[in-house]
């Protein structure tokens, strides 16, 4: 099973919102075959807690466009690790340091990248996931 194309959607439209904001490093990763919750994690990082916070309010306002509200919110008041839940896909906003940290990639570097068009990549380019 591969993520479905609402989620892939969802993805590009969050990941594009993230991008506008300047996040960088932002990645979509296929979880469907590892989860049952979800079907893309979408990581994007932030130099700074207030532009994770501008990031998450962006990608927020963004799928409320698209008919979808965030589940469940966590993280938000520290604006260095916010997790967004709208159920087809989950959302990662990190402070650059604790992306470096906890390594989302690398753990769950068996998923298959979503591939996201040139101006949702943000500061990533074609750097994709780290080894």
């Amino acid at each position: 099973m591969t993520a479905t194309d609402r989620a892939v959607e969802l993805a590009i439209t969050a990941a594009r919102a993230a991008s506008d904001l300047k996040a960088d490093e932002i990645i979509a990763l296929d979880v469907s075959e590892q989860l049952v919750l979800t079907d893309v994690f979408l990581i994007a990082s932030g130099t700074n807690e207030r532009q994770v916070s501008a990031i998450v309010d962006a990608v927020e306002e963004a799928l409320h466009r698209e008919g979808v509200k965030a589940l469940r919110r966590e993280g938000k008041s520290e604006g260095r690790w916010v997790l967004l839940d709208f159920g087809d896909i989950v959302v990662h906003v990190q402070h650059a340091e604790d992306r470096v940290y906890y390594a989302l990639e690398r753990l769950w570097k068996d998923c298959p990248l979503v591939d996201l068009p040139a101006d949702a990549r943000g500061g990533a380019g074609e750097a994709g996931r780290p080894e």
